[in-house]
């Protein structure tokens, strides 16, 4: 199946209450275990890339991947540019086949923002030069350190309601990303930001900000909405990794039953990054740790691999909702 863009995904996400995972990607067992993991869930699936992921693997071994995976699981695939820093950015992977791309000038005052995200928006949908290329933007910044995006906790800023219907309305994009409290990273919150449980001890992050995604709802209606840095750093994950030599201290992030509510809302993408790393660095640290007489890659990085798969369909499944949905 060829590689789609986000139009009738999102619409049938708003329509059904649930949402699209957003994996991001930079290897082949990654692209191998999300799309596995989508292909026995039955469900639609959008692999993102990062500038980060670009220059680890460079763009055409991504790209080809990504379509490796479409022809052999037969899914909708997205291939989507994460966190775009520029318009030549998006410029370039547009013109490369990526099927979606994100332009983030959500740290620039807001006519620079809508200035640049109308260039983009107006390039990706020009149809005499490519496909239809879906355009997702973003309003409010996040904390948290992602690759090239670092935000100190702290210099976020929740996303304004008051300023979305203008915002979409001038720069025509196709989707928008908006901070109600997620962030970037393993270590999303500041201790003093969280309380922690009596009887685990475990770190508890503050809600999400419901009343903001709820208030852009309403003056959004029928617009899909994307939630960034909403890894829920799984504790199994975490407990494995510090069991096996490694020192992830006070590592939290945004509970599952949060993005569940946000799922069934007008959220149809949530991002996940970092959990996929956990789980990776979980399988990896395992293996060498119970044989450490091992050093062929396909042995320690299967074992990763397979982690990363198990975590992709329970997020599927318990979180986004979107299993069956094909």
């Amino acid at each position: 199946m060829p590689l789609v863009n986000t139009i009738e995904m999102f619409k049938k996400a708003y329509e059904g209450g649930y949402a699209i995972g957003a994996f991001n990607c930079n290897n082949m067992e990654i692209v191998q275990a999300i799309t596995e993991a989508a292909k026995e869930c039955n469900s639609p699936v959008i692999l993102q890339v990062s500038s980060g992921a670009r220059k680890y693997a460079k763009p055409v071994y991504l790209r080809k991947m990504v379509e490796a995976a479409a022809e052999d699981t037969g899914l909708p695939i997205v291939l989507h540019l994460d966190h775009g820093s520029s318009f030549e950015m998006c410029k370039e992977c547009i013109d490369d086949g990526f099927t979606s791309v994100m332009i983030d000038m959500s740290s620039k005052p807001f006519e620079e923002n809508i200035e640049i995200t109308r260039k983009v928006v107006e390039y990706a949908h020009d149809t005499s030069k490519h496909p239809y290329v879906t355009v997702e933007a973003e309003l409010g910044t996040l904390a948290g350190i992602e690759d090239d995006v670092k935000v100190e906790h702290g210099a976020e800023s929740y996303t304004r309601p008051e300023d979305v219907e203008e915002f979409v309305r001038r720069t025509g994009c196709d989707s928008l990303a908006i901070a109600i409290g997620t962030s970037h990273g393993a270590y999303k919150f500041r201790p003093e930001q969280c309380t922690r449980d009596p009887k685990t001890g475990i770190l508890l992050p503050p809600p999400l900000r419901f009343d903001i995604l709820e208030e852009v709802s309403k003056r959004l209606p029928g617009f899909p909405i994307v939630l960034h840095g909403s890894s829920s750093v799984n504790q199994e994950y975490v407990k494995i990794i510090n069991d096996n030599g490694g020192k992830l201290v006070d590592a939290v992030g945004v509970p599952e039953a949060q993005l569940r509510q946000a799922a069934r809302l007008a959220v149809c993408k949530i991002n996940i990054d970092s959990d996929l790393r956990l789980a990776m660095t979980a399988g990896i640290r395992e293996h060498f740790n119970q044989h450490p007489e091992h050093f062929d890659p396909r042995q320690y990085i299967g074992d990763g691999r397979a982690y990363v798969k198990q975590l992709v369909k329970h997020k599927i499944t318990e979180v986004l909702g979107s299993n069956d949905k094909i």
